[in-house]
C-alpha cells in the first residue's frame, strides 16, 4: 500500500511514501504533516516539539459529506477545516471525539458551527458534562483569544459500544471496547482498510496520561483492539505505524505493572518505586527513560495498592 504524504505548507507538494517511512525516520517530530492513507481516508500527524499543539487529527470523504476523528483544541480545528477543503468540497457533517480530553474535543464548537454533528459513546457523556466543560472554561480565562468566540459544545449524538457509518464507499465503525485512557475510549475502525484511529487508547511516544485511565482494564482494550485485523494505526499523538505499534502500547502497561507489583512484593516504597522503575524498551521506543513518567508510576501503584498518591 502506498500512502500520499504532505507537510502542512501545501497539499500540492505530494510525496509517495510507505509506511515503512516512520520506522526509517523520515517522520520527525518538528514536523505537521498530513498523509492520505487509503483513498478518501486522510491522517493529520501534528508536531509536538518544540511545543505540543494538540491531537493528531483524521478525516474520511464519504460520498456526501466528511466525518472528522478528533477536533483537537479550537486553533487545529480552524486550520483543519480550510485544509480539508483542499481535499473535498464535501459537507463537514459529523466530528468523532476519541474521548473527552481538551485537546482531543474542544474544537467542537468550529465544526457544530458549520453544520457537523458532535458523536462520542454514551461512556464519555458524564466526562464532558463535568471535566470536560470545566477544563474549557478553563481555558477560556487562561486562553480568551483562542477560546473567547467559543462555547463549550458536547456531543449530541452519543453510542453504547458500536456505531456503524457506511454509505458503501466508505465504512467507519465508531467502537467503545471499555475503559482504557479515559472510561469513554472509542476507536474509528475502517474494515475496508484495515485502518484504525486510536485517539491516546494508543499512542507513539512518551504521551501517555493516566490519570483518568484504568491500566489494567486498558490492557484488556487493546487486547480486543489487537483481535481486529488492523494494518495501519493512526495514534492520538505521534508518527502513525502499523499494528505492531498496538502491541508496543500494551507492553508499556504490561510491564509497567509487573514492574510496580514486584517492587511493592519487595518491600519498597513508592519514593524508591519511582528512582527503581526500569523498563530499556520504554527508552528504546521513546527516548525516554520510564522512571521519567512519574505520574504514571504512581497512578500505577495506587491501582495495586489502593492508596492515594499526589497524583490522584
Amino acid at each position: 500500500m502506498k500512502s500520499r504524504r504532505v507537510l502542512i505548507a501545501g497539499l500540492s507538494a505530494v510525496l509517495l511514501v510507505g509506511l515503512s517511512g516512520w520506522s526509517l525516520g523520515w517522520f520527525v517530530p518538528t514536523e505537521t504533516v498530513i498523509t492520505e492513507v487509503a483513498p478518501g481516508v486522510f491522517f493529520r500527524k501534528v508536531e509536538t516539539e518544540p511545543q505540543f499543539i494538540g491531537s493528531n487529527q483524521g478525516w474520511i470523504v464519504f460520498k456526501d459529506f466528511v466525518l472528522v476523528v478528533d477536533s483537537s483544541f479550537p486553533n487545529q480545528a480552524e486550520k483543519l477545516i480550510p485544509l480539508i477543503r483542499q481535499t473535498t468540497d464535501k459537507p463537514i457533517r459529523y466530528v468523532f471525539d476519541t474521548h473527552y480530553h481538551g485537546d482531543h474535543a474542544d474544537g467542537n464548537p468550529a465544526f457544530t458551527a458549520i453544520g457537523a454533528t458532535a458523536i462520542a459513546s454514551e461512556n464519555s457523556r458524564q466526562l464532558f458534562d463535568t471535566k470536560g466543560i470545566a477544563g474549557f472554561e478553563k481555558s477560556q480565562k487562561d486562553k480568551p483569544d483562542e477560546y473567547g468566540k467559543y462555547e463549550y459544545s458536547k456531543p449530541a449524538l452519543y453510542f453504547p459500544q458500536k456505531l456503524i457509518v457506511d454509505d458503501g464507499t466508505q465504512r467507519v465503525e465508531l467502537l467503545h471496547f471499555g475503559h482504557a485512557h479515559t472510561a469513554g475510549d472509542a476507536f474509528a475502525w475502517l474494515p475496508k482498510h484495515g485502518i484504525v484511529f486510536t485517539g491516546d487508547a494508543c499512542v507513539n511516544g512518551a504521551f501517555n496520561y493516566t490519570g483518568d485511565s484504568n491500566t489494567e482494564s486498558w490492557i484488556g482494550v487493546l487486547t480486543q483492539l489487537r483481535g481486529l485485523p488492523v494494518k495501519t494505526v493512526c495514534p492520538g499523538h505521534g508518527e502513525m505505524s502499523d499494528v505492531t505499534l498496538i502491541d508496543t502500547q500494551k507492553r508499556y502497561f504490561v510491564e509497567l505493572r509487573m514492574t510496580v507489583q514486584k517492587l511493592i512484593d519487595d518491600g519498597r516504597s513508592l519514593e524508591q518505586i519511582k528512582e527503581e522503575v526500569d523498563l530499556p524498551f520504554y527508552r528504546e521506543w521513546t527516548g525516554v527513560d520510564a522512571k521519567t513518567r512519574v505520574e504514571n508510576i504512581e497512578h500505577v501503584y495506587s491501582e495495586l495498592t489502593g492508596k492515594k498518591t499526589g497524583a490522584l
